[in-house]
Formats: structure tokens, C-alpha cells, sequence
């Protein structure tokens, strides 16, 4: 029989924070978004104080004020960097695990009979802790998704103190009861309102609900989760992502820019970073999407979008930077004010799978050298010390993401190591 392990990290952002400022431990913390707009990430503290995830930082700035709330720009590169040894740590504790999101793990535990597994998920639990300052919960069941409601309990749950075994399914019923089933992993809103409807109020009435109920609204994916919940098994870790569909890059500005020049500039910014992810993907792109956005608040709202389809496929920067400038010419209208543009790279392929074409123009083999030598450069002296023109230089650049209260990136960059003593 299978056994998961649900290992999530508490409040992740607010405590990377809080690792490298332990003055923070017990003060009301968020971490905000892009451009400094809304909290993504609150301390417990701040939930007490009724800070809603999401919420706009211009609507909760007396409660800000008046609470010494702690407010921290996004600071990506410490995340993602503590999420990696996070990751090594975890690895230490099973043969098979399942990085699901930057702050969750799913750890294979099937083989662990003969081990008490609350005494074992508390010594994972210590372990992350002293070696990366990270707190976490761990949820432990024979489905994923019982995983997920353990992990759910675990967390509140003094009397769990940070680990809850659901395995021997001793405690199930009452679990199930104390979750609410818009809360269980996989229902989403629509599905949350077909339950209340129907009076599906908890995890344990979602279990025993009516098959055919459940097939007509949420079809087979619904089926599953009933037999997840009944403790049937039908998702297995998968260690070896799926490749990627397509790769995202776009930003919504602070202000609201007319200038073709910048526009183009910001574009140009988001396909190198594009580029970059397929490289260390080592994945080529076929295919280029700009896309170009009014606010949607103004009465002349306008959303454009221009696909590229690109002669071979690549990951060259300089290429797709050209391709992404011509698309924006295009679509760009003059007299507009945008407050968002973004390219997506698609039709995605292995970069040793590339087909090669006699009408290729581009010096494939020279390409190759130059963007590892970009990337060997960037990746020692830290992003964007080398870069292409078309991005610019002007430190007034309207399209750049506003991180006005980051950190330093303590575990990323030489210049920036805390200092101690």
C-alpha cells in the first residue's frame, strides 16, 4: 500500500525573511508581489491582524501603520535558493520524491512499515529545520490528496504539533470532518458552489457522496478524487516533470507607458529571460507570442497579440529578441497607454531534437558558444551583468519591476553575504 509524506513549508516567503533577520520571530510579516502592488505571503501574525492574501497594499496601509507590520519586497533569487536546500534536505529522507512547488514535497514512504512514521516525519521535520532555519508541516497518508488534508491539520493543529500520520486511517472519519470541501485539494471554486448546493459541506461528506452526482458535475478527475478520499490510490509521484508546453514571461507595470521605445525595450528584457529558461531547460522554442494590454479600468481597453513563427527552432536570444520587436511593431498602436506586455514562448522541443534546415541564415554552432558564454558569465557574476543593447541601460526605465523593500540576496551573491558579529 502506498504511504505519502506532504512536507510544506510555513509561510515560506516571511520565513526565508526571517532566516537571515531573526528579529522578525513573532512580529506581523508580509511579502509582497510584483511591484510592491498586494501581500502574497503573510506571517501568522499578520493573518491575525486580518491581512488577506492578495489583499492591496493601498488598502491595508493604516493597519500597516498602526501594527508595525514588517513589509518586504519579493526577493526571487533567496527563495528560490532556499527552496533548493530545502529540496537536498528532503532528499536525504526517501529514494523517491516529488518536488510539486517551490515550498512543497511529496516524499515516498511506502516501504517505512516497520517505522513509526510520526516519529520519522518529526525527525524530517527537526532535520529541514536546524539545516536550512525553514519550519515545516508534514502530512501523512495513503493518497496524495489525504496527504494534503493531514498536512492541512498538521499545520493548525497544536495537538500535532507539525505532523500528522493519517496512514492507519485510526482518525480518518474526523479528519475528513474538519476540512471543508472547498478546501480539498482539487475543488476548485465552481465545484465549491456545486457541493454547497448539495450540502457537501466537509471532506467526509464529499467521500461518501452519490458517484453519479459527482461524475455528471466533475467528470473522471472527480471520480478520482472520491477514491483518493476513500483512500484508493490514482496519483503516483512523478519524479521526472512533464516538459514544458510553453514558457511565460510578462509583467504588469506601475504606471502606465505610451513609448514604443520602452515598450520595446521591456520586451526585449522578458524574451532574454525567456531564452534563458529554455537554455537551462535546454529546450528550443518554434514559435513567439507578444501580447500588449491597455488597463482594463480605461473606457479604450485593448488587448493585442501577435504570433511568430520562427524558421527553426531555437534559444538564442538575439533571435528571439528580434522576432518579439517586430511582433510589438505590429500590434502596437500609437496614442495608447499599456500597462502590460508579455511573450510566450511555445511549440517547445529537446534542443537535441532540432530539426536543422538548409535555409537556415543563423550560425547555429556559433550561436551555441556565444549563449554558453553568456550564461557561464551571468551565472558567476549574477543575472544581467551581461546583457543585449536592445534591453537599454537608463536606470529611469518605467517597465522595470518596482522591489522597493528587498533584502539582500544573502545566499546568491557574494556582495550581498550576511554579515555576522
Amino acid at each position: 500500500m502506498p504511504v505519502f509524506a506532504l512536507v510544506d513549508c510555513n509561510n515560506f516567503y516571511v520565513s526565508c525573511e526571517r532566516v537571515f533577520n531573526p528579529r522578525l520571530a513573532g512580529k506581523p510579516v508580509i511579502v509582497l508581489s510584483n511591484n510592491d502592488g498586494c501581500a502574497v505571503a503573510r506571517s501568522n501574525e499578520a493573518k491575525a491582524l486580518g491581512i488577506e492574501m492578495g489583499a492591496p497594499v493601498f488598502q491595508i496601509r493604516e493597519i500597516i501603520r498602526n501594527n508595525q507590520v514588517q513589509v518586504y519586497s519579493s526577493n526571487y533569487a533567496l527563495y528560490g535558493d532556499m527552496s533548493r536546500r530545502v529540496m537536498r534536505t528532503l532528499a536525504r529522507f526517501t529514494p523517491k520524491m516529488e518536488v510539486y512547488s517551490i515550498d512543497e514535497a511529496f516524499l515516498d514512504l511506502s516501504h517505512f512499515g516497520r517505522f513509526d512514521l510520526t516519529a520519522y516525519g518529526r525527525r524530517v521535520k527537526t532535520t529541514v529545520e536546524q539545516w536550512t532555519g525553514i519550519p515545516v508541516s508534514i502530512g501523512i497518508a495513503g493518497t496524495k490528496t489525504l496527504a494534503k488534508i493531514a498536512n492541512r491539520l498538521a499545520k493548525y493543529s497544536h495537538k500535532a504539533g507539525g505532523v500528522l500520520d493519517l496512514s492507519d486511517g485510526k482518525y480518518l472519519g474526523q479528519a475528513l470532518e474538519a476540512v471543508a470541501a472547498a478546501d480539498v485539494w482539487g475543488v476548485g471554486r465552481k465545484h465549491a458552489k456545486f457541493l454547497a448546493d448539495r450540502k457537501i459541506r466537509n471532506a467526509r461528506q464529499l467521500r461518501d457522496a452519490d458517484d453519479s452526482v459527482i461524475r455528471k458535475k466533475m467528470g473522471v478527475v472527480g471520480i478520482r478524487l472520491l477514491n483518493e478520499l476513500r483512500g484508493i490510490s490514482c496519483y503516483s509521484l512523478e519524479q521526472s516533470p512533464p516538459q514544458r508546453k510553453s514558457i511565460v514571461v510578462s509583467r504588469t507595470f506601475k504606471n502606465e507607458i505610451e513609448s514604443l521605445d520602452e515598450l520595446l525595450e521591456a520586451v526585449s528584457a522578458y524574451v532574454s529571460s525567456g531564452a534563458e529558461k529554455l537554455r537551462k531547460e535546454k529546450l528550443a522554442a518554434g514559435k513567439l507570442t507578444v501580447q500588449l494590454t491597455t488597463s482594463r479600468f480605461r473606457e479604450n481597453y485593448c488587448r493585442d497579440s501577435m504570433a511568430v513563427k520562427l524558421p527553426v527552432q531555437t534559444h538564442d536570444t538575439a533571435e528571439l529578441i528580434g522576432c518579439a520587436r517586430d511582433g510589438l511593431r505590429k500590434i502596437y498602436k500609437k496614442g495608447y497607454r499599456y500597462k502590460k506586455v508579455g511573450i510566450v514562448l511555445h511549440d517547445l522541443s529537446p534542443e537535441n531534437l532540432v530539426q536543422a534546415s538548409f535555409l537556415d541564415a543563423v550560425d547555429r554552432e556559433r550561436s551555441e558558444k556565444l549563449m554558453r558564454a553568456i550564461d557561464l558569465i551571468n551565472d558567476d557574476m549574477g543575472s544581467g551583468a551581461i546583457q543585449y543593447g536592445a534591453v537599454g541601460w537608463s536606470r529611469s526605465q518605467g517597465w522595470k519591476t518596482a522591489f522597493r523593500h528587498r533584502s539582500p540576496s544573502y545566499t546568491t551573491r557574494w556582495d550581498q553575504l550576511p554579515e555576522v558579529g
